[in-house]
């Protein structure tokens, strides 16, 4: 199992509700820039925070890569949401190759809870950054770190 984290690319400061912050110039070029370490990769599906950024963070990804495959937009998926009940909505999946598109704290929290097996070891995601977990299962400290890339523009 190869599951892709993506944290979305750098957005606005002001809006009117936090989900409708939308990404900056420089929150695309984030998102396309990590978005090139998926090329060649067998994505069978994409997971993706509800929230405006997240989700045109997942559009520029799907347009880098020309996939067409299956978007799924979750409400787990939100700054707040609680990791284990992440981690036990993606221990549902049966894909083999897997991207989730969402935000800190989430993100940093499940790839230190699936790489350690607890929360007091966050992996630091900074906007537009991907890391990519293996292993047999996903399980809370049943994947290693294989891929970790912030983006250089």
């Amino acid at each position: 199992m190869k599951l892709w984290l993506m944290r979305h690319g750098q957005a606005v400061q002001q809006a009117p509700r936090d989900a409708l912050r939308v990404l900056t110039q420089h929150g695309c070029k984030e998102a396309l820039d990590s978005a090139g370490q998926l090329l060649g990769r067998p994505l069978q599906a994409i997971l993706v925070s509800p929230f405006v950024r997240a989700r045109q963070t997942a559009d520029r990804v799907c347009q880098a890569l020309d996939y067409r495959g299956i978007i799924e937009i979750h409400d787990w998926l939100t700054p707040d949401s609680d990791v284990r009940h992440a981690l036990d909505r993606l221990a549902e999946r049966q894909e083999d190759e897997l991207l989730l598109v969402s935000h800190q704290p989430l993100v940093g929290g499940l790839a230190g809870l699936l790489m350690h097996g607890h929360r007091q070891a966050p992996l630091p995601m900074q906007t537009g950054s991907l890391a990519g977990l293996e292993g047999e299962m996903i399980l809370a400290g049943g994947l290693i770190l294989s891929h970790l890339h912030h983006p250089h523009c």
